[in-house]
């Protein structure tokens, strides 16, 4: 019996910028063992796995790999020891078969010849040890995302991994497809692969892991068996001293209509949300929450007309809404802020009246023709009230604002517009504590000011301190909603997680 494969972290350090974000950080990945790796985003999670892959190297500390110490290691070097991840984001080629995909720079043969038939030999062995029933000749573009993530791991399975970092695995698949992901994990651990596994989903860890650690501010401030840690100990040690950090919004004293102006009934889209039930009134802000790919960011785009209802309905101000397209959600009342300001909110070649004016050029334009000074004094009716910083010259590119600043342009956009009902998705990625509090204090006037506001974010600390009421997505279906003073960060983190 050889010991087992045992991977080591010791005393990572990491910068970037001049600001130190992993600081002495200890891991053990044991062959045959299943650690789950948990933290909320910007723990550090990502850059020690990175480093543990090749893709970093560390400024200070060691990787150990049974028993030989290495100051740093690069792709190569990490696979040639047995280490592979899979990332969130596929790296697969479409274009190519799943044997073709799984000896990806690996071609059996010589002389500049493939051995086609070893090609398809090595994929069915890889797959069967991993347990998925893959037709080997299928070109990847017709798979499942679930069986295009099984191909990645079956060509590490392939490529003799030892140690397999899966980075939040689950997060755009269906129930089905995460048990046959589970399946197979189990099936590796159980040949002695050690595994490292990244979610923010409670459930899974005690569904699939044997140990767990816990990151915050790049530390570890929680190592033990899962047998006997408590979903409570889990949201405690993620959330710490921020818990007492994030206040309530204060009741402003507005007045929340009886009768919803945006309703989801039994609603669904094409497998990335169902059953979904949902109101928001004009007077308040409700949050839809959840992790990446738990289906809040879909629920959204539906009312803007980005994406179809396969099931269930959709009514804006009592009447069926299904608007097909941005352009007729628009024209219904329902303004956007899209999560990527760059590329899907803003014209960043064009003034900031030039965008800030643009759903509205019909109403601002005389006979057909939209004159400058109509989209000028546009911006210069929302540029005090929403404190945009700039030099106030409605010519100013919007390239040149902070993310802030650009945000708040997008949002004078739909007050322009007199829109209804606002949709925003992640509306403060991206910018600094001062300007988010700016766009939270926008945001919580709009609703005062009567407008119905749904906000899709990922950010618990976002839905504290912004919504009324708020209702917690995981794996595409609503699993929980609180109201008041029973939106906290402990009780969204613990929803969130399944």
């Amino acid at each position: 019996m050889t010991d087992p494969f045992l991977l080591q972290a010791r005393a990572i350090r990491k910068s970037f910028g001049g600001v130190e974000v992993l600081h002495g950080v200890d891991l053990d990945a044991t062959g045959g063992s299943v650690l789950a790796l948990l933290g909320e985003n910007g723990a550090g999670k990502s850059t020690l796995v990175r480093i543990l892959a090749g893709d970093h190297a560390p400024d200070s500390g060691e990787i150990v790999i049974d028993g030989e110490a290495h100051k740093a290691l690069d792709p190569i070097a990490a696979r040639a020891l047995g280490v592979r991840m899979i990332f969130q984001e596929l790296s697969d080629a479409p274009a190519l078969t799943v044997a073709e995909n799984i000896s990806l720079g690996r071609w059996p043969g010589g002389r500049g010849l493939v051995r086609w038939k070893a090609v398809r030999e090595r994929a069915v062995r890889a797959l069967d040890e991993l347990g998925v029933d893959i037709d080997p000749d299928a070109p990847v573009s017709t798979l499942r995302i679930g069986e295009r993530q099984a191909v990645e791991i079956a060509r590490a399975i392939s490529d003799r991994a030892r140690c397999l970092i899966l980075d939040e695995p689950t997060a755009a698949l269906s129930a089905q497809e995460v048990e046959r992901l589970f399946a197979a994990v189990r099936r590796l651990r159980d040949r002695g692969t050690a595994l490292i596994y990244i979610t923010h989903r409670l459930d899974e860890v005690v569904e699939i892991a044997d140990r767990v650690q816990v990151l915050r501010d790049g530390s570890v401030v929680l190592e033990r068996d899962v047998a006997g840690t408590t979903r409570g100990e889990l949201v405690s040690a993620m959330v710490g001293h921020a818990v007492g950090d994030v206040a309530r919004p204060s009741d402003g004293g507005a007045a929340v209509a009886d009768e919803p102006i945006l309703a989801f009934s039994g609603a669904g889209s094409d497998g990335a949300f169902a059953d979904v039930d949902l109101e928001v009134r004009p007077g308040e802000v409700v949050a839809l929450y959840g992790k990446l790919g738990s289906g809040t960011a879909e629920v959204a785009e539906t009312a803007f007309g980005l994406r179809q209802l396969d099931d269930g309905a959709c009514t804006l101000k009592g009447e069926p809404h299904a608007p097909g397209s941005p352009e007729r959600a628009i024209a219904a009342g329902v303004g956007l802020v899209p999560a990527d300001r760059q590329r899907e909110g803003t014209f960043m070649v064009r003034s900031v009246a030039e965008n800030i004016s643009v759903p509205s050029w019909k109403r601002l334009a005389r006979h057909g023709i939209l004159r400058r000074g109509n989209e000028a004094r546009a911006y210069r009716r929302w540029h005090d009230e929403l404190s945009i910083r700039s030099r106030n010259d409605p010519e100013q590119l919007i390239s040149t604002l902070s993310g802030g600043n650009q945000q708040k342009v997008v949002l004078g956009r739909w007050l322009e517009r007199e829109s209804d009902v606002l949709v925003l998705i992640e509306p403060t990625r991206g910018v600094d504590v001062g300007a988010r509090m700016e766009i939270y204090r926008v945001i919580r006037k709009l609703a005062a000011d009567g407008m119905g506001v749904l906000v899709a974010t990922s950010d618990y600390e976002e839905v504290v301190q912004l919504a009324d009421r708020a209702a917690v997505m995981a794996r595409g279906r609503i699993v929980g909603e609180l109201g008041g003073d029973e939106i906290t960060t402990e009780r969204l983190t613990e929803l969130a997680g399944g």
